[in-house]
């Protein structure tokens, strides 16, 4: 080319591997043929005074060639006489819009060609310097002679996170740019990359690795300082650490201690963005809730049948009257006389509703937020049946979200036919040494008025649980000193806490304050029924004019004791 140009020389080279790694593919630049781009210092963008002119380019089979041209500032004629010295020898560029596949560059946009103190391809070098007066000749053709660390410019932060989006999104033939792809790339992929590399530096520095794995650990560092997918140059390049800083902080690391100290000592104060990112232990968010192991024990231990209207028909033989009579010749016969006892329990509708805009459920990339919200929703709903079976649904009877008790029975205030309300008597300034003997002793005492299947279980609360394991002896020895000690002596199969038990009190026939301390039960005995159509079933619905998604878990059930005497309820009740 015959320009009056200050030098040229290879801005970078094709079919060249990087020390980071990447290879730049033949025209992989094409497109910059025959531009114009300015001439850096070091790639120091946020100094006016580091422009030191322009560059032209020339897209060649081996790679892109570039003549530089020096404007006539301080900077331009100090790096014009570096040059001519043979002080500064080599170039690289800053290039972005970076297409990749795999690690081959097939297409970029180079944006400034800078002098460095070090080549940022192991082909770059200055090979003319051309001076300009009465006499035009070549001085030298200068090579590197050396393997080089690569230094890609501003945009690079992010190369490593550009290279997974590249390889699990790009679409053969796509035109998309590397901004583009970056508007769908996830937090959790980012999260990746940055874990990667702070954990190649920790490893790094202090082991037994070879010098070279060292070194290519820090150009790969290196080459991520600088954000590929960030749309604002401007903003990126306020937070540049130059080549010479991040070696400088690599190879002070071990004095100071850490990385971050020894940039801070440098004077560095935005060396955590090289850093990973906080990220979630699980990929979908932890709900906080009460401990649900009670709710799969009644959900599962309950009788299901497939209809829900529960008809229940007892004749009492219990009386003297129902008892077979002994004869006296002549005299009259009598007959037996017992009680017929029946109820009907009927379905009622259970349900929890939830929406969400749809913007959202577009949005949330990171997990299914849908599948997690109908976890959530079938969760609540098994609780709200599993409460209502036991100690009912707590609300007031006014509440129209109330389950009414005569469609789901709780267990705990149901008939004194099917539940045994068993007081626990104690004095207003008893211990819980002494509640928790009385309590034990109503369990112990109360099981032979029960009636219901096999061997049942207790379901209390973990403060009458504790209570219980703490009781001693009059030498101070802990009398029960598991839960499994614990359920022999009381005669059931299991012990099971149940968190929405704590606290709970009605008010008796003679005004009396009670306080439910356990409930004994087998809950084969206890039935829920639901019709053809009325199990748990999910709906889901979108609300175009509002742009929401809905969704409705419900079920149509009943429930109830349907053996006489098969529940035992201990409720402590305070002397006068």
């Amino acid at each position: 080319m015959n320009l009056k140009h200050d030098f040229s020389g290879w801005a970078t080279k094709h079919g060249l591997k990087c020390s980071d790694g990447r290879t730049i593919m033949p025209d992989a630049f094409i497109h910059n043929d025959g531009q114009t781009v300015p001439l850096i210092w070091m790639h120091q963008h946020n100094d006016p005074s580091s422009v030191l002119g322009h560059a032209l380019l020339e897209n060649r089979p081996e790679g892109v060639y570039a003549y530089g041209f020096f404007n006539n500032t301080d900077a331009g004629k100090s790096a014009k006489e570096m040059v001519q010295h043979g002080d500064i020898d080599a170039m690289s560029i800053w290039a972005n819009q970076l297409k990749q596949q795999g690690g081959n560059v097939i297409h970029g946009a180079i944006k400034e060609v800078s002098l460095v103190l070090a080549g940022a391809n192991p082909g770059a070098f200055i090979d003319s310097i051309i001076k300009h007066g009465e006499e035009v000749e070549e001085e030298a053709i200068i090579f590197t002679g050396e393997s080089l660390d690569m230094y890609h410019a501003e945009e690079e932060l992010n190369h490593e996170e550009e290279k997974i989006k590249m390889e699990n999104e790009k679409q053969p033939g796509s035109e998309e740019t590397v901004a583009d792809v970056f508007e769908t790339l996830n937090e959790k992929q980012k999260t990746v990359v940055y874990a990667l590399i702070g954990q190649a530096l920790e490893e790094a520095e202090g082991s037994d690795m070879k010098q070279s794995d060292i070194d290519e650990i820090k150009g790969e560092l290196e080459f991520m300082k600088h954000n590929l997918f960030d749309n604002d140059e401007t903003a990126v390049r306020g937070n540049v650490i130059t080549h010479a800083e991040m070696t400088a902080v690599i190879n002070d690391a071990k004095k100071y201690g850490s990385v971050k100290e020894s940039a801070l000592a440098h004077g560095i104060t935005d060396i955590d963005f090289l850093f990973p990112d906080a990220k979630t232990m699980d990929g979908t968010p932890s709900f906080i809730s009460r401990d649900m192991g009670w709710v799969t024990d009644v959900m599962s231990k309950t009788h299901h049948t497939p209809f829900s209207r529960l008809k229940s028909i007892f004749a009492n033989i219990t009386e003297d009257d129902a008892r077979a009579k002994g004869y006296i010749t002549g005299a009259l016969k009598k007959e037996e006389v017992f009680t017929l006892l029946k109820r009907q329990t009927i379905p009622t509708t259970i349900y929890k509703k939830q929406k969400l805009d749809r913007d959202d459920v577009v949005d949330i990339t990171d997990f299914d937020v849908i599948a997690w919200l109908k976890g959530e929703m079938r969760i609540m709903l098994d609780e709200e049946i599993a409460r209502a079976v036991l100690v009912g649904d707590g609300r007031l009877g006014s509440s129209e979200d109330k389950i009414s008790s005569d469609c789901i029975r709780p267990i705990w205030t149901d008939s004194d036919l099917y539940t045994i309300k068993q007081p626990v008597t104690v004095a207003a300034n008893a211990t819980e040494d002494q509640v928790a003997k009385a309590f034990i002793r109503n369990v112990i005492k109360s099981r032979k008025l029960y009636k219901g299947s096999g061997n049942p279980v207790l379901y209390t609360t973990e403060d009458v649980l504790t209570d219980c394991l703490l009781m001693e002896d009059t030498t101070g020895r802990v009398i029960y000193e598991t839960v499994e000690k614990l359920k022999t002596a009381l005669r059931v199969s299991a012990i099971i806490t149940v968190p929405v038990m704590e606290n709970l009190t009605r008010v008796d026939s003679d005004t009396k304050t009670r306080t439910l301390m356990g409930i004994v039960v087998n809950l084969t005995d206890y039935n829920i029924g639901a019709d053809k159509g009325g199990a748990v079933n999910l709906f889901d619905d979108f609300d175009i004019d509002y742009n929401q998604q809905k969704y409705l878990i419900e079920t149509r059930c009943s429930g109830a004791l349907v053996k006489p005497y098969s529940a035992i309820a201990l409720e402590k009740l305070v002397s006068a």
